[in-house]
Formats: structure tokens, C-alpha cells, sequence
């Protein structure tokens, strides 16, 4: 393949430091670099270099496919009653006036929107409100289950998982089995944010600790339901810190193999406690998921999540280790609109993934949440009505 030439070559080169072709190596021979070796490649390792380790790896676990699902997002309400400073989600009960709360009815009126459409996934994460407890989750969960048995149900970050169970007073493990029994059948990565505790303390003092959030997501790996997970990145975060984070998580993953994909988060500053920090370049973007690419050996998938950088940046990233890049979404989440991400309306139609998948030379393949192939796009393109035609 094309991309083990490149990286015989860059070995070869005379001009590449020693260090640097140190790692290149451990990458042809498939050995695991260390936590100094993936901060050396944050200090020193020049994109090109990067994207050449990064896409080798890509394509020895994923070939040339890039993945995509047809996903809604469920967000019952934004108030919460955390202070994250990066968030421009979130509201608090004093400016009520700018939240929002879904009731019940509104919530299944949601999901009817997509009766007859071929959807695969909701996704169900929001602020973290004291009246919606552990039951009244797991009575959505249920009826959405009787409503679609069909669409995999994947819901509620860490943060919001640590909150129900101690407002229920049960364990973590009680709280997931009884939810799993109700019907959910994943976890998303959120509220991972940067695990070192002072870096924490500073941006997320009052939400679940990074030794919570690692409990959760094992525990929820023992009891059989998969996770994802996520690092938010381009603050106050230091190149130590994301390798630290980063390893917490590979640590995590030798242990149980529960986690689907990686996800880095970009920090967008609009509106929020944080906003005189400036945001981190595309640059910085696509060498950041490089090194997750390299570092995270034991991850089959790295994602870019579009509505948080952009359709033209996510397609980028696919040089740069990554092999997902998220959904269709159908204009249905606020999480990052709210934050100043480019995409205001965050919705592609499968047409358009697969277009911008394969302009980028890529192999487009429509998964499942579990990564199941459901339709492979490679021989097929959209009449005139956008219905799908072989050709």
C-alpha cells in the first residue's frame, strides 16, 4: 500500500531526527510508543510527518473505508446544575428565560419525526436537571424501545449518569444494570473534558471526577454495553495533559476493549466563561487527532464529530488517522451551534456524506453504532430524486 511507502520513506530520510524515526519505526513494526514519546510528537513532529504515521495506522485497522450513521440527538433541556466554564450549552435556573425543557410528549413527538426513516441511532445527552431522575429515563427509554426497537439507543454522558445514581442512592453498577434492563444499549463519550484533576478543578470544579467518569464507562464495559470516549482539547490543556488523558483511556481499553471510538473535542470559545482564550488552529486540529491516531494503538476508530469543526475540516482529518466522522444528525443538536462552531445547522442527507467522503478519496461506508456495515456506498450513486441506483 501506498501509505506503508510513505512511511519506509520517511524513515529512510536523512533529515528526519532520531527520536522522530525512533517512533516511525515502533509504528512500521506495530509497537506501542510511550506517554514521552506522544509528547514528543506533539513538540516536534511537523504535520506531514504526523499524517504520515497517522494515516499508515488508519489504514492497516480500516483500509480506505470511512464510516458514517444515520443519527438523530435527543437533548431533553439545557438547564443544569453544573458551572462548566468552556460550556455555552448549559443554563442555569436563573436564566430560565434562555433554556429550554422537553416534556415527555414532546420528546416521543421527536422521535415520530423519523417514523418511516431509515435511522439507526438517538443519541440522548442534555444539561443535568434535578427533576429528571433515574425512573423518568428509564420510562423514555422504554417507550422509545417499544416505539423503535429498531433504533440503537445510546445515551446520557458520565456526568449525567453520576448524578442520576446518587440522586437515586444507588451504585453505579445498580444504576447502569437497571437502565441497560430498560433499554439502553450505549454510552456516548461526554463529560470527559481533561482528566488531570487541577486542570478540573479549574474548568469543571463541581461535576463527576476523571476517576468517576473511568468507573462508569468500565463498569458499563463489564456489563456488556460499549462506550465512547472523548477529550476536550485547545484551553488551558498542556501537551502532558493530553497524553495523560489519552493514556488513562488506552490503559482503560487493555483492560476491557469496551470503547467504539475516540472523539477530540475541540474547545470553541463563543460565549462562555472562557472565551478570552483563543481557539487552536485547523493545524493544531488535524495534528492533535494524528497523535490520538498513533498513541491510541489498542482504538480501532478515531472520529471527527463534523458539527464541531466543520464538514471541510472533519473531511481533512481523514489524512490525519481518522476513519469516522459521525452522522447525518439532522440539525439536532446545540451543543456545539451554541459554542460557534461553523455548522450553524448542523445536518447532512447521506447523499452529501457520501459525496464529501468520497471527494476526499475515501471508501464511504454507512455503519451502525457498533460499527456493522449497513450499506457500503462505494458502487452506488443518487439519481435525480436522491433515491439510491447502482451503477
Amino acid at each position: 500500500m501506498q501509505s506503508r511507502e510513505n512511511l519506509v520513506s520517511l524513515i529512510n530520510h536523512s533529515e528526519i531526527a532520531t527520536d522522530l524515526k525512533n517512533i516511525a519505526e515502533k509504528v512500521l513494526n506495530e509497537e506501542r510508543i510511550s506517554t514521552d514519546e506522544a509528547i514528543t510528537l506533539y513538540e516536534k513532529g511537523e504535520l506531514g510527518y504526523l499524517g504520515v504515521l497517522a494515516n499508515y495506522i488508519r489504514e492497516k485497522k480500516n483500509g480506505n473505508f470511512t464510516y458514517f450513521n444515520r443519527n438523530f440527538h435527543i437533548e431533553p433541556t439545557n438547564l443544569c446544575v453544573f458551572d462548566c466554564k468552556f460550556c455555552s450549552y448549559s443554563r442555569n435556573f436563573k436564566q430560565k428565560g434562555e433554556a429550554w425543557e422537553m416534556t415527555e410528549e414532546e420528546i416521543y413527538d421527536y422521535v415520530r419525526k423519523y417514523d418511516g426513516e431509515p435511522v439507526t441511532e438517538v443519541h440522548i445527552v442534555g444539561g443535568v436537571h434535578p427533576k429528571l431522575n433515574l425512573e423518568f429515563f428509564a420510562r423514555i427509554l422504554r417507550n422509545l424501545r417499544e416505539m423503535r426497537p429498531d433504533i440503537h439507543r445510546k445515551g446520557f454522558t458520565a456526568v449525567e449518569l453520576e448524578y442520576m445514581f446518587r440522586k437515586a442512592k444507588v451504585s453505579v453498577k445498580e444504576g447502569l444494570e437497571y437502565l441497560k434492563e430498560n433499554g439502553l444499549q450505549s454510552l456516548p463519550g461526554g463529560g470527559a473534558e481533561i482528566f488531570d484533576e487541577a486542570i478540573r478543578n479549574e474548568i469543571c470544579a463541581d461535576k463527576c471526577d476523571s476517576k468517576t467518569w473511568l468507573e462508569i464507562h468500565e463498569t458499563a464495559h463489564q456489563l456488556g454495553m460499549p462506550s465512547n470516549a472523548t477529550m476536550l482539547y485547545g484551553h488551558i490543556e498542556t501537551y502532558a495533559h493530553r497524553v495523560d488523558h489519552m493514556n488513562r483511556l488506552r490503559k482503560l481499553q487493555d483492560r476491557t476493549g469496551g470503547f467504539n471510538t475516540f472523539i477530540p473535542l475541540k474547545f470553541r470559545n463563543q460565549d462562555n466563561q472562557m472565551s478570552h482564550i483563543p481557539e487552536v488552529s485547523t493545524i493544531e486540529d488535524l495534528r492533535n487527532y494524528a497523535v490520538a491516531r498513533i498513541f491510541l494503538d489498542n482504538f480501532q476508530h478515531i472520529k471527527a464529530y463534523w458539527p464541531m469543526i466543520g464538514r471541510e475540516t472533519a473531511a481533512l482529518s481523514m489524512s490525519y488517522g481518522v476513519d469516522d466522522i459521525d452522522g447525518t444528525i439532522d440539525d439536532s443538536t446545540k451543543i456545539y451551534t451554541m459554542a460557534g462552531s461553523e455548522e450553524q445547522t448542523p445536518a447532512l442527507s447521506t447523499q452529501q456524506l457520501v459525496e464529501l467522503i468520497k471527494a476526499h478519496g475515501r471508501h464511504p461506508i454507512e455503519r451502525d453504532t457498533l460499527y456493522n456495515t449497513i450499506t457500503d456506498y462505494a458502487n452506488y450513486v443518487f439519481d435525480e430524486k436522491t433515491r439510491l441506483t447502482a451503477n
